[in-house]
């Protein structure tokens, strides 16, 4: 097993199906799947707060469910993703095993300067964990805003929501294709949503 990759030994290589293949080595990556929005997301996230701050303790400031699963009657892969805000992020470092305890891997930044990312489930993953520090406002105002905004504005929900149906369906098995796909409708929402979040709460 390599990361949330599956690993068979073959003697072929295909790039279409977004599989690998890798000195006679094939690693199966991760199904992506959209399905349309469950009620008990909310209460997945309830139960795992409970268990993030319990060992982040007086670290934590704040809490949040983000991402799609946080928006009600939107499409979404089933990965609860949550967000929490520190006062330091060296004890969130220190904190790993106890991350780890609770079934997560724990990833650092992962190619986010400041942020230290989990994640549970294994090959099917159930959760995401982004933690940033209190004063990190751009990333926690950046997750926060896009959810708001996908809740308040139907249109947007659904057209998100059909365009990720069509590239799951296109790409089961290819996560960057998948992003890629959805990178330009996702910059120009996020442009949107930060001004209308600065709108509100700046004023």
């Amino acid at each position: 097993k390599i990361g949330n990759s599956r690993i068979i030994t073959l003697q072929s290589r295909t790039q279409k199906s977004g599989f690998v293949f890798s000195l006679g080595v094939f690693i199966m990556p991760q199904h992506i799947i959209v399905v349309d929005y469950d009620p008990c997301w909310a209460a997945k996230y309830d139960a795992e707060k409970d268990k993030i701050t319990a060992v982040l303790k007086d670290n934590c400031v704040g809490i949040w469910h983000i991402g799609s699963t946080a928006v009600q009657g939107l499409a979404a892969k089933p990965v609860i993703d949550i967000m929490a805000a520190v006062k330091s992020l060296k004890e969130v470092d220190c904190a790993a095993n106890a991350f780890r305890q609770n079934g997560y891997e724990y990833l650092g930044e992962f190619g986010i300067a400041g942020r230290r990312y989990l994640r549970k489930g294994g090959d099917e993953r159930t959760h995401q964990l982004h933690i940033f520090a209190a004063e990190d406002k751009q990333n926690i105002q950046r997750h926060i805003a896009v959810r708001d905004y996908l809740r308040r504005h139907k249109d947007a929900r659904e057209e998100y929501a059909a365009l990720k149906k069509r590239l799951a369906k296109l790409y089961p098995y290819d996560i960057e294709s998948y992003c890629d796909g959805k990178d330009a409708f996702v910059k120009r929402m996020e442009k949107q949503a930060l001004a209308e979040f600065k709108a509100v709460y700046e004023e």
